[in-house]
């Protein structure tokens, strides 16, 4: 690789300013706060949504780690519950697991690998890739439980509440 491709000199034969301004941003979000370790944003509140025909509007959170958790596989009306989780690398995936589940993410995987392989459910969470993602099958697959940003709940989507809260709410346990 050649001295530009590498940020050195530019076109010109003058250094190029170019790839330390990236340092210095983060350096300057770091200072000011705005990178924040491990992948979980101090602000973001993560809303739970499901299926419209769910008939759910509030759940305490211990049912709610119920559901999420496996140990509740039906809906009052006799649905089969699908819990939808994004994939590793989603910043909300970080505060569920600390929240709901209470585990890392190799406790995650040995937790419904031992589920699955005990016969306790017949399938783990599906996996999803982004929140638009999730926001579409939610609204899909009957019975579907799943978490997004609330930056990413669009007019349309079910929202649950947490012990009678909504993300917007002070005290709201996802946040």
């Amino acid at each position: 690789m050649d001295a530009r491709r590498m940020g050195g000199e530019g076109p010109s034969g003058r250094r190029s300013a170019t790839p330390g301004r990236g340092l210095i941003v983060a350096a300057v979000l770091g200072v000011a706060g705005l990178l924040v370790p491990n992948g979980a944003s101090a602000q973001m509140a993560v809303a739970i949504v499901v299926h419209p025909a769910t008939e759910v509007d509030n759940l305490s959170f211990d049912e709610l780690r119920s559901i999420f958790r496996g140990d509740r596989q039906f809906w009052d009306d006799g649905r089969r519950v699908t819990v939808l989780v994004r994939a590793p690398v989603a910043e909300e995936r970080q505060m569920i697991l600390d929240r709901i589940y209470e585990m890392d993410e190799d406790e995650f995987r040995e937790y419904w690998i031992g589920k699955m392989f005990r016969a306790e459910v017949a399938a783990g969470p599906k996996l999803v890739y982004s929140a638009d993602m999730a926001r579409e099958l939610v609204t899909v697959i009957p019975g579907a439980i799943t978490f997004v940003p609330v930056s990413e709940v669009s007019s349309g989507t079910k929202v649950v509440r947490i012990n009678g809260l909504l993300p917007s709410d002070e005290g709201y346990p996802l946040r």
